[in-house]
């Protein structure tokens, strides 16, 4: 090879580079701006859920407390409408949260939350009939506090699940 064939290839490599560079710096930044973007969406998503978690925790405790306290009361015979009323507002909650969960979250945490659901929704169910004097066959306060303690290793097990899901390690 002669110099002048080998300044020529220098020269076109040494061009070529030069035109390339800005298309492959592109190329560069923009895998970066995707792993970036992409890492951004699954820091979101993860709020999300756990933003969705600490409500559905939280209600359906709360609801659940005030169940127990509405069932206490009914067979004292002193329940009242201001605790109807929290009740209530306790329910709605709830129903709120659960509603946001089922579109954020994993089926193995709607599964957990629909068992914790159907004894809540149950008993709540049972505290109106209780209240209006409407009890069917069997049915008493003292018997929906029993029935509503299904709920507690139902609610741990929801808790449990959740956590495993946002990587919580005990």
């Amino acid at each position: 090879m002669t110099a002048a064939v080998t300044a020529m290839i220098t020269a076109v490599v040494g061009v070529l580079g030069t035109l390339f560079a800005p298309v492959l710096t592109q190329r560069i930044t923009a895998r970066q701006r995707a792993a970036e973007s992409a890492a951004e969406e699954q820091r979101r998503r993860f709020e999300e859920r756990r933003t969705a978690y600490t409500a559905m925790n939280r209600a359906s405790r709360q609801f659940h407390t005030l169940l127990k306290d509405a069932l206490h009361r009914l067979r004292d015979g002193v329940y009242d409408d201001q605790e109807r009323e929290r009740l209530e507002e306790a329910r709605r909650d709830y129903r709120d949260r659960y509603a946001e969960a089922q579109m954020l979250v994993p089926e193995r945490i709607l599964e957990a939350s629909r068992a914790v659901n159907t004894v809540l929704a149950g008993t709540d169910a049972v505290v109106k009939r209780l209240d209006r004097g409407l009890a069917r066959d069997g049915e008493s306060a003292e018997q929906a506090l029993l029935d509503l303690k299904e709920a507690e290793p139902r609610l741990r097990a929801m808790r449990r699940v959740m956590r495993e899901d946002l990587g919580v390690a005990d």
